[in-house]
């Protein structure tokens, strides 16, 4: 209550109702879905808050505008309702300009696949509910139809046992009790949907809980077909729901066509585009293998800045359980050498949970997880401490920006391959081998370059920062490929010793106190 409570103050203050600006309520809290809207439930021009709503009066403001800057995501929402007819986010344009344009593909196939989730189905049996009293009317039925659609939904998600779980759709299949909760989800959902598609004349807000029943309906069905070469199906566990996805194994061709359906400029930039100087990867990825690519140099010393360093003694496997605390006893005398300032990045999340154990008793420096509050109110933290030491995960690889001494190392724990049981990309693989493709060269090895190259990026924002990235996968000098990751990062002096990090800081801090002096000295030859 007392988070809705502080969203509604807030939605009196701020003038573009974007949540990220409310620190004080967490990104994930339930409360949120109790506070906005979906394109599920919105309304549109029948809402009684059409004008002032924030959606509405950012569109206005995108229309009067000559550049308009947004995410991917809406740029895809806007592509998705422009295709079904139902209506426009963005004004028309003609260019297009798309940063950290390595997220497309991934982003461009979940938008043009299909999903459902349990957290949809029971907003549904909750709307249908309200928005059957606010018509003027109360069904018994349907009140227990909708009660009954909200237990399956629930009853699905718990079929799945724990969450973080991918599972393709076979795997899902063979849990014990999940084709039962299937079964009975979907004799709900269309005992839901006949007595919503009768009503639905009588408001606007029953028509839109009809829609969504249909177009829930019709996913579960498309579940149930059997699979195409071209996708596939998985589901996705969360700690409180389950989404159900059919995913394209490829985005080339549907985002293709849209570039031929729209002829205007399009302009796609990112420091991790290309693998060394190659582009193929992105170019195949995204179906635009005829388009001019081009690689600038970065303004960044690397050589002076930077230090790369690749610690000895590490078990040769990193699925090995004592990896981890090898990592952590390998990363404490860096950390004792930069007096904290440093950010630990991991590839999963069990690995992040006991690095946190092994460290919190061991450092004197004041120590963030991720998970125990927002990304930004962490950044902001850490920022403003100058000595902490953040540990983090996928959220953390990208899209974050500290300049300055208060980052000056950085600890990847293993070279980011995406799990191959993973559904989706354990179907790419498969179908890439099938046209006599090499997967590993063609997918996988790519896949990690490019996302190594971002969390390394995360070490040198500014031409006067300085520090080490500190890399702890020994297949990057024990495997073949390595070579070609540690050509693709950028040109950084590769020590394997300790002491040459430590030298580093040695120097690093002499040169801080040399430069600080020397400002002293010249600060009063400007007074009068």
């Amino acid at each position: 209550v007392s988070q809705l409570h502080r969203i509604e103050r807030f939605a009196a203050m701020t003038t573009t109702g974007d949540r990220a600006d409310l620190a004080d309520v967490p990104e994930d809290a339930p409360v949120w879905a109790h506070a906005t809207s979906t394109r599920d439930n919105c309304l549109g021009q029948e809402c009684p808050d059409y004008r002032d709503c924030f959606v509405m009066r950012a569109r206005r403001n995108a229309l009067a505008a000559d550049l308009v800057v947004v995410n991917h995501h809406l740029f895809f929402a806007d592509v998705v309702l422009r295709d079904e007819g139902i209506a426009e986010l963005l004004p028309a344009c003609n260019t297009l300009v798309f940063d950290e344009a390595h997220q497309l593909p991934e982003t461009a196939r979940m938008f043009f696949g299909e999903s459902v989730s349990t957290t949809q189905l029971t907003e549904l049996a909750r709307d249908a509910r309200l928005e059957l009293r606010a018509a003027g009317g109360a069904s018994p039925e349907l009140d227990r139809v909708a009660t009954r659609l909200d237990k399956a939904a629930r009853d699905l998600r718990l079929a799945l046992g724990e969450p973080g779980a991918r599972l393709a759709w076979t795997q899902a299949l063979r849990l014990p009790d999940f084709p039962g909760a299937l079964e009975k989800l979907q004799t709900c959902l269309k005992e839901l949907e006949r007595p919503l598609a009768e009503q639905a004349e009588r408001s606007e807000g029953l028509a839109s809980c009809a829609r969504r029943a249909g177009g829930a309906v019709a996913v579960l069905a498309r579940m149930g077909e059997s699979e195409g070469q071209a996708e596939v199906r998985w589901v996705e566990v969360y700690g409180h729901a389950a989404q159900l996805h059919v995913t394209p194994l490829s985005s080339a061709e549907l985002f293709r066509r849209q570039m031929m359906d729209h002829p205007r400029a399009w302009i796609f930039t990112s420091a991790t585009l290309a693998v060394g100087e190659d582009f193929k990867h992105f170019t195949r990825e995204l179906g635009v293998p005829e388009a001019e690519t081009r690689r600038w140099a970065s303004p960044f010393d690397f050589a002076h800045q930077a230090l790369l360093y690749v610690p000895k003694g590490l078990p040769l496997d990193p699925n090995d359980p004592a990896f981890t605390q090898a990592v952590i006893e390998a990363a404490l005398p860096v950390l004792e050498a930069s007096g904290g300032r440093a950010f630990l990045l991991f590839t999963t999340l069990r690995a992040l949970r006991r690095a946190h154990e092994l460290l919190r008793s061991r450092i004197g420096f004041p120590l963030l997880v991720q998970g125990t509050g927002s990304r930004s109110e962490l950044l902001s933290r850490f920022r403003t401490l100058g000595n902490a030491v953040l540990l983090g995960s996928q959220s953390f690889w990208e899209g974050v920006d500290v300049r300055g001494e208060a980052l000056s190392v950085v600890v990847i724990d293993k070279l980011p391959f995406a799990p191959p049981d993973d559904p989706v990309l354990a179907a790419r693989i498969e179908s890439i081998r099938a046209q006599g493709g090499n997967p590993f060269t063609e997918l996988q090895l790519p896949q990690a370059v490019l996302q190594l190259k971002q969390g390394a990026g995360r070490l040198i924002r500014d031409e006067t920062d300085r520090g080490i990235l500190m890399l702890c996968d020994p297949r990057l000098v024990a495997r073949p490929y390595g070579r070609r990751i540690l050509r693709s990062l950028p040109p950084m002096k590769l020590t394997r010793r300790l002491a040459d990090v430590e030298g580093f800081f040695r120097d690093y801090q002499s040169g801080s106190q040399i430069r600080h002096q020397g400002a002293l000295l010249r600060r009063p030859s400007g007074v009068r």
